[in-house]
């Protein structure tokens, strides 16, 4: 399968956004490209059709993307509740309910039969998936029922750009010590660094970018400013799920592309992704 997957060192470094952009990157360099993740945990999702949802963040990337949102690009939501509870939602199907413990015991083999479907019917549309990945990939109590990063990626067969956010400081030690827990077979398929959420003065980050480079022989691939965009997030929902405002423009998707564009290596991540002969 032709990819790419975006994981990053924690929450909220970035890789939904970052999904986003690449999406409309692909489409607009000519390639027919669609959003994927296989496991999303979210309170807020949108409907397909009568009794079929989806979450937001895949659905815009669809539309990034140029394509009809389809619950193949998010084959798996979990929904919480009070009282430890979620909601279980296969190809935007409800479940039902069950205490987040018991998910491994009684669903685990079904959803990783959900995300298999999802990808293989991707797979014969597009030329390639930019897939997203949930929190870390080294949450070392979670990784024997991973369905999120690393087994996801391995699943597909793609390469994995991992995402730091230099903003809220440590972005040095989360690298070093992501790729540290990995194990070696799951390291190899890291094939770049993206920093995330720079602000200052981006020549002064030149030996910062040197040091990660040389540290961990991966070449850092963009250093992205933090940005301003018009892309809705999850928590830009009211209590009943309702956007509080309309969904991204078509020339808010542009100028979020065009932004990222400008602070990536481009070749690299298409020679990446899709082989040395896509790129130059």
């Amino acid at each position: 399968m032709k990819g790419i997957m975006i994981q990053g060192t924690a929450s909220n470094v970035g890789k939904s956004l970052l999904a986003t952009a690449l999406c409309r990157l692909y489409v607009n360099k000519g390639y027919a490209v669609a959003p994927f993740k296989a496991q999303n945990m979210s309170s807020f999702t949108i409907p397909l059709g009568e009794d079929i949802e989806m979450s937001i963040a895949q659905f815009q990337q669809a539309q990034a993307a140029k394509i009809e949102p389809s619950v193949y690009m998010n084959p798996i939501v979990l929904k919480p509740y009070p009282q430890q509870e979620t909601e279980v939602l296969f190809l935007g199907k409800a479940q039902g309910k069950l205490q987040g413990s018991t998910f491994k015991s009684v669903y685990y083999d079904r959803a990783k039969q959900a995300v298999q479907t999802g990808l293989s019917e991707l797979e014969k549309k597009y030329d390639l998936l930019v897939i997203e990945g949930a929190g870390s990939p080294v949450e070392m109590n979670l990784k024997d029922r991973d369905l999120a990063n690393m087994a996801i990626a391995e699943l597909a067969d793609v390469p994995v750009i991992l995402v730091a956010d230099i903003d809220r400081g440590g972005a040095f030690a989360s690298i070093v010590g992501t790729l540290e827990l990995l194990a070696p077979e799951e390291r190899k398929r890291v094939k770049g660094l993206i920093i995330n959420k720079f602000h200052g003065d981006m020549t002064t980050f030149s030996t910062g970018r040197e040091w990660i480079e040389r540290h961990t022989g991966l070449p850092v691939l963009g250093v992205i400013p933090g940005l301003k965009h018009h892309i809705k997030e999850e928590d830009e929902l009211d209590a009943n799920g309702e956007q509080k405002s309309g969904m991204p423009a078509e020339e808010d998707y542009e100028e979020l592309a065009a932004q990222v564009e400008k602070y990536i290596d481009w070749q690299k991540l298409l020679a990446i992704s899709l082989g040395e002969n896509h790129a130059y």
